[in-house]
């Protein structure tokens, strides 16, 4: 996840800093996604962690990363998570997208409902609500 917001040129370095000043420990992200929601991740051949989706039980898409090398991974999880929320029949996927996931959804049928400014340790950031009906 650092490593992704860092490479982005989407953001300046003060608000990928601000974004994410450090790279989160093991401990703390397990701690997050220890709740209700389906992680999925993709790994490389070596068992290295190359990308990961969440998405909660109402259709909300939490958090998105994949290592800014790794090619295609992005699609991939995407494809598994709609075909999981479809299954768990829900009927439409919710996501704040940065500037570049933002480009990835609008790819995938997403509508934009709207750009919004947002504080983060300090810096203005900007997201898109964004919204897609599944089924």
């Amino acid at each position: 996840m650092h490593a992704s917001i860092h490479a982005s040129t989407d953001y300046s370095p003060s608000q990928r800093l601000a974004w994410s000043p450090c790279a989160a420990s093991s401990d703390a992200f397990l701690a997050r996604v220890s709740d209700r929601r389906k992680l999925l991740v993709a790994e490389d051949r070596t068992g290295t962690l190359t990308g990961f989706i969440e998405l909660l039980p109402d259709g909300y898409i939490d958090c998105f990363y994949c290592y800014p090398a790794d090619k295609g991974t992005g699609s991939q999880l995407y494809r598994a998570l709609e075909i999981e929320a479809t299954q768990a029949g829900i009927a439409q996927l919710r996501v704040h997208a940065s500037e570049a996931a933002r480009r990835f959804f609008l790819r995938r049928g997403f509508t934009n409902s709207g750009r919004q400014q947002i504080l983060r340790n300090g810096a203005a950031l900007h997201n898109y609500m964004m919204t897609k009906p599944l089924g």
